[in-house]
């Protein structure tokens, strides 16, 4: 959703100045200056990786597709080489044309094969030739679960910046829906604004209370309420965790749900798929508030939540939030 309206906003292709204009975002003073002005690439990692065996064929896919549109739409330009990054390099020479990457799903390579160390890399330096230091790169856009990879002493994507679920900086009252907006739309929908907070009131963001858009959005427009997240991918990867009772979990889980707190040190943990890293980083948890005290990130289970199904086993209503990650915009 949020791939998406930035792809709208940026884009050559829409014309969406119709779309934002009766928000928050047509007030502030460098709206027109970037609405509609950029090529846009849009990514989804997800879909790539499901069509191929390998990376190396995901990303001779991914680089193939393209490739072919970029010639498509830049007939004029003279091409003397095949592989992306020259593709754009000349689009970029010949025509000074600059883009905006979106990229969802980026790190699935590291979720999908975690012991593929090879194959990470080899992913990793494919995203740095795209992005780093490219002069037609105005801006890189990109959003998972876990931090970017880091290999010895130096990273493949130093270029970011990172708004993850422990430290969402300036960007806290954009994460997802706030209270008050959450207030207006419920009686739009006549929907009981108690039991929507009940539902998915998952984070307090430097005093914001947030909920999880998509959440919220499938409950207005499907007039119902319901643990949506637990129909994606990051549910099933979490619910395995708790089913093989890795890093002890269900015992974790159990002192939550009996009221103990459990205190974690997010800093430490390096980008292997963790549960808690799960817990802390992707979720909007209905059932779990976060708040940090010190270094370190508290979860303690909010009281008066609904927590189990009809058959007595643990539901969860874990709620999804990626990290995100953004290239500045020069100056």
């Amino acid at each position: 959703m949020a791939a998406n309206m930035l792809v709208a906003y940026y884009s050559k292709g829409c014309d969406s100045k119709e779309l934002f204009e009766n928000f928050k975002i047509a007030d502030d003073s460098s709206f027109k200056e970037h609405l509609n002005k950029y090529n846009v690439i849009h990514l989804n990692i997800q879909q790539f990786l499901g069509r191929t065996e390998t990376i190396h064929e995901m990303l001779e896919l991914l680089s193939r597709k393209v490739t072919r549109e970029l010639k498509r739409e830049f007939a004029d330009v003279t091409y003397y080489e095949e592989d992306l990054v020259s593709v754009i390099e000349e689009i970029y020479a010949q025509t000074h044309s600059f883009f905006v990457f979106i990229i969802d799903e980026w790190d699935c390579i590291f979720r999908v094969k975690g012991e593929d160390t090879e194959a990470q890399k080899l992913y990793l330096n494919f995203l740095r030739d795209l992005l780093k230091n490219q002069p037609y790169c105005i801006l890189a856009y990109m959003t998972g679960i876990l931090p970017i990879k880091k290999y010895g002493e130096h990273s493949a994507l130093n270029m970011f910046d990172e708004y993850s679920m422990t430290n969402q900086r300036e960007l806290a009252e954009f994460t997802g829906f706030t209270e008050q907006e959450v207030q207006e739309l419920c009686p739009q929908y006549d929907m009981s604004y108690d039991k929507m907070k009940q539902w998915y009131d998952g984070y307090d963001l430097k005093g914001i209370q947030i909920y999880n858009p998509r959440s919220v959005v499938m409950s207005l427009s499907g007039h119902d309420f319901d643990s949506y997240w637990t129909k994606t991918e990051t549910y099933e990867a979490l619910k395995k965790y708790i089913q093989m009772d890795m890093y002890n979990l269900k015992e974790l889980v159990t002192r939550l749900i009996a009221g103990s707190s459990i205190e974690i040190n997010p800093d430490k943990f390096q980008n292997d798929m963790t549960t808690f890293m799960i817990l802390i980083h992707v979720p909007f948890i209905s059932r779990i508030r976060k708040y940090r005290r010190n270094l370190l990130i508290v979860l303690k289970m909010v009281a008066g939540n609904r927590l189990w199904t009809q058959s007595g086993n643990p539901k969860s209503c874990l709620q999804p939030q990626s990290a995100v990650r953004k290239k500045r915009l020069p100056g």
